[in-house]
């Protein structure tokens, strides 16, 4: 049975920080899959990933389910004094 892994774990496993881990699977550069608001990962395919010499995964896949929204800058403008 496939083990699946969280962000937070996989970041623990690989020894790098969940922000890295995330971008790194939104940029199909680590094999992750999407599910209910967040990423996974099956903890085999990561090993086989790491051992072939971390080559960029064929397809990053996404769940039918909406993704959560990216942050938006805002820039305020400061009013002037009449």
């Amino acid at each position: 049975m496939a083990e699946i892994m969280t962000t937070k774990e996989v970041a623990n496993y690989l020894r790098l920080h969940k922000i890295t881990i995330c971008k790194h699977a939104e940029e199909g550069k680590l094999p992750a899959t999407w599910v209910g608001g967040g990423w996974r990962f099956d903890k085999e395919i990561i090993d086989k990933w790491i051992s072939e010499g971390q080559e960029k995964p064929q397809k990053v896949k996404k769940s039918e389910t909406k993704a959560a929204p990216k942050a938006v800058k805002v820039k305020l403008r400061k009013k002037k004094k009449s």
